[in-house]
């Protein structure tokens, strides 16, 4: 059988060259986090991309910067595994600077890869620096091609150029049947890896994936943008998203820190489950609280995962399940499980909760076992004003939402007492519950 596979192309060079801005030209938003200075970007970060009816994927790298600290390492390594796994790299050069030492070596790792490679000479902004672009030719890449991704000049040539270099595309399967893709897309369910800064949220999503995606580094703040993945388990596919860490906003005082938090709380909105990592060393802090809030806020459900748990003795590890019991206790019956990321103990338990978890979430209950809940429920304690639920049924799931048909109004506090009538039935545990009313009309 042919391979369906969408190409893959890489954004490569030192850093600082316009990388991420490229990125975000090529696909028409501000997919990455840009800003004028040197090592924003760290992780890999995947995008769909499209040109003359050629899918691509874009990958946008950390700048490659061998001899730095051990997190240019890191960085570099990721570019590296970057260019390994694409089909065409586009290796991203500044005009306005020439030829640095970091170029030549760049480019030298770049054609020991022996893939096809287009040479960017990036922020040529006007006519006068266009002779500039041959200084580059000593690369040993090819003929350069002048670009200005701030401005566009000379994308649309390039990508042509791009394209005419990507693999002969292969005969396309039969598509799915209406409704069938829809449905794929709607059962890959989005796990959100959230907590502040400095917890193992990179370290925990890399050994869930099986992958190096992430840059993990004991210098808080390591992960600025989210960087995304979706992996096969016994449950289903899976889409597991690394955040960067958050925290209050009034301790944010940096343009990139706050593009970070914007793009984590994003993830927070759009995903089904979130997986809140707490650096059980330091126990539930009030930052921890805040962010669970927030999660709690965006109607997904919750599992609670101590990280470090090895590091505690026994006394240590009573206090802190006792401090979330005590300060998360507005997240009900939250699961948790405890893990060391570093060293993988633990980590086995989180997919069997992930299922469970996502088992509720798709829960479909009959509709005959709904009412009977609910009648129960108005024998027990009736709703006030003579309001009353004459008929209920699920709608829908992911999450479970139930249509309440009633003859007037039920007042907030009703709607919880059922909801948690509901919850306690049939087990839903911490899974988010949706009651929408409906009036009965004359």
């Amino acid at each position: 059988m042919p391979d369906q596979r969408v190409p893959v192309v890489a954004i490569v060079g030192r850093p600082n060259v316009g990388k991420s801005t490229l990125m975000n030209r090529v696909v028409g938003r501000r997919e990455a986090i840009v800003e004028e200075r040197p090592g924003v970007t760290r992780d890999r970060k995947e995008v769909e991309a499209e040109w003359n009816g050629r899918d691509f994927v874009l990958v946008d790298t950390g700048g490659w910067l061998p001899g730095g600290d051990h997190l240019d390492a890191k960085v570099s390594q990721q570019s590296e595994r970057a260019v390994l796994d694409a089909d065409v790299v586009l290796f991203v050069v500044d005009a306005s600077i020439g030829v640095t030492e970091e170029d030549d070596r760049a480019a030298s790792m770049v054609r020991r890869s022996g893939k096809r490679v287009l040479l960017l000479v990036n922020k040529v902004d006007d006519t006068n620096r266009e002779p500039l672009i041959w200084d580059f030719v000593r690369l040993g890449l090819g003929e350069p091609v002048a670009v200005s991704a701030l401005h566009g000049r000379g994308t649309g040539d390039a990508l042509d150029a791009l394209v005419a270099l990507l693999p002969a595309p292969v005969e396309a399967p039969e598509p799915a049947a209406d409704g069938e893709a829809a449905r794929r897309a709607r059962d890959v369910l989005s796990v959100a890896l959230v907590g502040r800064p400095n917890v193992g949220k990179s370290t925990l999503f890399n050994r869930l994936i099986g992958d190096e995606r992430s840059v993990v580094h004991d210098m808080p703040g390591t992960t600025r943008d989210t960087i995304d993945t979706v992996i096969e388990t016994p449950g289903g596919p899976l889409r597991f998203v690394d955040t960067a860490g958050m925290r209050r906003r009034s301790r944010i005082d940096q343009g990139t820190e706050y593009f970070s938090l914007v793009r984590a709380l994003q993830a927070v909105d759009s995903a089904d489950v979130a997986l809140l990592l707490i650096d059980a060393t330091e126990g539930v802090t009030h930052q921890d609280q805040r962010l669970a809030e927030r999660v709690e806020g965006a109607g997904c459900p919750v599992i609670v995962v101590l990280n470090k748990w090895e590091l505690l003795d026994a006394e240590a590890r009573a206090l802190v399940q006792a401090d979330v019991e005590r300060k998360l206790a507005f997240l009900g019956r939250a699961v948790v499980v405890k893990t060391s990321a570093l060293s993988g103990k633990g980590v086995h338990k989180v997919l069997p909760a992930l299922s469970g978890v996502v088992d509720e979430y798709r829960r479909r209950i009959p509709t005959r076992q709904v009412n009977e809940v609910i009648t129960l429920a108005q024998q027990a304690h009736p709703a006030p004003g003579g309001a009353r639920v004459l008929y209920a049924t699920q709608g829908a799931t992911d999450p479970p939402t139930f249509t309440l048909f009633a003859n007037r109004e039920l007042p907030r506090t009703y709607l919880r007492f059922l909801e948690n009538r509901i919850r306690d039935a049939f087990d839903l545990g911490q899974t988010p519950i949706k009651l929408r009313v409906r009036k009965r009309t004359d």
